[in-house]
């Protein structure tokens, strides 16, 4: 029996980078998936991954910006299981970066919306459907940017994901007396397509991995393992936190 054996689980951003190694994760360890991100084919090639591994997956195509999709998520998730237990609301850009007198409205707006807001819509109809089954496990990917450190030209991605961190605490508070557990994961720099697009020179990639204490940067398998911990019931007494899990990135000064 895997550590999720018997949940059912939603993973958004899951066309990629750390929401994909989650899924199959999640997959491998017992879970059936209901798997979502705007790329309705690389979600597809996820699910027949999956289910070649001899896992349970279904995809649904969409825009966490819209309150539609999110229910449409959950939805599926009791259609095709019959319940929700966990959610990995994963989905998120970097967004309109530069200096700050120059981000425009609209770049400020979109980040705030896929980041912050597409998570508490996520959250918002997940919860209501865990109450109904005796709880669950709320996770959210925010970052060290904006917690720990932070870097020029990047206020719309930190405001963004630093608010996640205000919401993980109140969902747990407002959520406990239900058994419902809310964490957020912070990531350091990640091998992924947006660690790739941000850091597009082996300068930049040299600077960014000489920042973490472990001297490199993490693998999605790595975040992964450290999501199916607050989804699994090995941190049945962890809500409310902001896990940093960055190489130890936030306390290397050399």
């Amino acid at each position: 029996m895997g550590r999720l054996a018997n949940k059912v689980a939603i993973i958004t951003g899951a066309s990629a980078g750390i929401g994909r190694a989650t899924a199959k994760l999640f997959a491998a360890e017992g879970a059936q998936v209901v798997v979502g991100a705007r790329r309705a084919n690389e979600l597809a090639d996820l699910v027949k991954e999956i289910e070649a591994a001899g896992g349970k997956a279904v995809a649904l195509a969409g825009d966490v910006r819209s309150e539609e999709y999110n229910k449409a998520l959950v939805a599926l998730a009791v259609k095709t299981y019959g319940r929700l237990d966990v959610a990995f609301n994963n989905a998120g850009v970097i967004g309109e970066a530069g200096p700050s007198t120059e981000v425009s409205e609209a770049g400020w707006n979109d980040a705030i919306a896929i980041n912050l807001t597409g998570s508490f819509l996520g959250a918002k109809h997940q919860i209501a459907e865990m109450q109904k089954h005796g709880g669950g496990s709320v996770i959210f990917t925010s970052t060290f940017v904006g917690y720990s450190s932070s870097f020029p030209g990047m206020a719309a991605y930190a405001a963004s994901k630093a608010g996640l961190i205000g919401l993980t605490q109140t969902l747990a508070a407002e959520f406990g007396p239900n058994n419902i557990r809310v964490n957020a994961v912070l990531p350091g720099a990640v091998e992924t397509e947006m660690y790739q697009a941000v850091n597009d020179s082996a300068d930049k990639q040299s600077f960014i991995t000489g920042l973490h204490a472990l001297k490199r940067v993490g693998k999605p398998e790595e975040l992964a393992k450290s999501v199916l911990y607050f989804a699994s019931d090995d941190s049945s007494f962890v809500t409310g936190t902001a896990a940093l899990i960055d190489g130890g990135l936030s306390i290397t000064r050399t």
